[in-house]
């Protein structure tokens, strides 16, 4: 089973031939919605939007474990593909790209970011050196290109805290920390599928000029991210129905 988590912009899989819905109770409280069940090329799938289907949880806010926990021991998803919005800094990142990050710096705080919290179990630590899974990359990378459709292999994702977004001196700082993109939704989403044993992937649409770079030299443009989601996630989508195509 393949799960996709949907983020910004993509709360739905249009072409999703959709066989139930199923609303899901966990030891760590609600996921951010119903579990949405189908095929999709061929492929069993299930889906999830990280925001909640009316985009209305906060990046801060959403119940990560949840979500994961759902996904594994409910709907048995082996894989994860999770598509995000994020800013691009690099000045090959320009708004409209597709990014197949393959390094995360978690700049985040006090959000519940493992299943182990000791107590009567012993310490259980993961080995998070590489933290999106090789082969699932790869895979993602090839089908890409296999539709047409140009990513960047490659990135460092900065995971920050939101919902506000970054002042022009943060991104500076990220830039010298050897950030590349930056977004509020990577952890503890990559280390929770670690923990689960879920082979985790990325695919991350560039909505905007991060603080401080190109165009947002003086502000971000809201006006513009819409149209540019809107085109870059249909990108996504043909990847994605690629891939539970091959």
């Amino acid at each position: 089973m393949l799960a996709i988590i949907g983020g910004s912009g993509l709360t739905r899989l249009a072409n999703l031939d959709v066989s139930r819905r199923e609303v899901v109770r966990t030891p760590f409280g609600d996921p951010s919605g119903a579990l949405t069940f189908g095929r999709l090329g061929g492929a069993e799938v299930v889906f999830l939007a990280r925001h909640g289907y009316g985009h209305t949880i906060p990046p801060h806010l959403v119940n990560y474990r949840a979500n994961l926990w759902a996904i594994a021991k409910v709907a048995k998803a082996d894989r994860i593909i999770s598509v995000a919005s994020v800013g691009g800094i690099r000045a090959h990142l320009g708004p409209g790209t597709l990014v197949v990050p393959h390094q995360i710096i978690d700049y985040t705080w006090g959000r519940s970011s493992t299943f182990f919290e000791g107590g009567e179990s012993k310490v259980i630590h993961v080995d998070f050196t590489h933290p999106y899974d090789t082969a699932l990359r790869g895979e993602l990378i090839q089908i890409a290109r296999i539709v047409g459709q140009t990513v960047i292999d490659g990135s460092v994702y900065a995971a920050t805290q939101g919902p506000r977004l970054e002042t022009a001196a943060e991104i500076n700082r990220l830039e010298q920390d050897g950030v590349d993109i930056v977004g509020m939704t990577g952890m503890p989403e990559a280390v929770l599928a670690r923990e689960l044993e879920i082979s985790y992937a990325a695919l991350c649409v560039v909505a905007n000029w991060a603080a401080g770079r190109a165009d947002s030299s003086q502000g971000i443009h809201f006006e513009s991210i819409e149209e540019v989601l809107h085109a870059s996630l249909a990108q996504a989508r043909l990847i994605i129905e690629g891939f539970c195509s091959s």
